[in-house]
């Protein structure tokens, strides 16, 4: 496991400050989302949303948090466009419809919307599994012909991956401060996910993971093994196999909880069950 502390990607100190009085400005598209990725968003800790927005990211559009609405927010978007021009971040959240009658935004194409803004975007983070990988709208068979954000936009456009259902809050922050500070995107590993936060696999740093190195495993979630605090391997933990930065990052989350990981920031998670579990027959 590195060495690395993930909190230095996100801690900030009065010398960074000082360097970065510019915001970063950020436009935030939704398309076929549940918007809980914007809800993660709200929920960082360290730093905090508000701080991040008040002092890093100027956040110029986004349909769900914005002020305004219609055509006010509409023409402001257009605005940022020219005025940023290579300079703003654009954050998806969701997949791409493949027909755009499943999804307009004041009356133009989604698909085609990010399609523009991806040009003279400085990069483009996708933000969730659906971005990301395609998502439960394009999982099974499905009326939407959803894609990821990666088959509509040319490989020269630079494009970070932060999957997860939803991401964790921090990484979501931490990735727009890279962009912030350093001017580009964090290193991104092989299937372009920020290395930092999917480095190593959920079970590899697991608090429970000593238990897993002596075999001592939960049965089920009601008995004695689970109430010590064991391994949850045998009850379906999905923690070898998920990359993400769940029980390293130091909140406690669905692990900590009690409940087994179930890999939702892998690719087909949705295919294989989502939330459920269970895999399609």
């Amino acid at each position: 496991m590195s060495n690395y502390n993930w909190l230095e990607t996100i801690k900030v100190t009065e010398e960074m400050i000082s360097k970065t009085n510019k915001r970063l400005p950020v436009i935030w598209i939704s398309a076929l989302d549940c918007t809980g990725c914007k809800e993660a968003f709200t929920r960082s800790f360290e730093p905090t949303t508000l701080d991040t927005i008040l002092n890093f990211i100027s956040l110029e559009y986004s349909e769900l948090l914005s002020t305004a609405s219609g055509y006010q927010v509409e023409e402001h978007k257009e605005s940022i466009f020219e005025k940023y021009k290579g300079e703003y971040v654009l954050a998806v959240e969701g997949s791409i419809p493949g027909s755009d009658e499943f999804l307009m935004i004041a009356g133009k194409s989604v698909k085609e919307e990010i399609i523009f803004a991806a040009k003279n975007a400085k990069a483009v983070i996708t933000f969730g599994s659906c971005s990301a990988w395609g998502g439960i709208p394009a999982a099974g068979s499905n009326p939407t012909n959803a894609v990821d954000i990666k088959t509509i936009l040319p490989d020269n456009v630079p494009i970070a991956l932060v999957p997860g259902c939803p991401p964790i809050p921090e990484v979501i922050i931490g990735t727009l401060l890279h962009v912030h500070f350093h001017g580009e995107l964090p290193e991104l590993d092989k299937k372009l996910r920020p290395k930092v936060y999917y480095q190593s696999t959920v079970h590899m740093t697991c608090h429970r993971k000593s238990f897993f190195d002596q075999k001592l495993f939960a049965e089920s979630f009601n008995d004695e093994g689970a109430r010590k605090g064991y391994c949850l391997f045998k009850i379906g933990c999905k923690g070898p196999t998920a990359f993400n930065a769940c029980e390293s990052i130091g909140y406690d989350r669905c692990i900590a909880a009690g409940f087994s990981c179930l890999g939702c920031s892998e690719k087909g998670f949705w295919d294989k069950g989502g939330f459920c579990g269970k895999r399609k027959k």
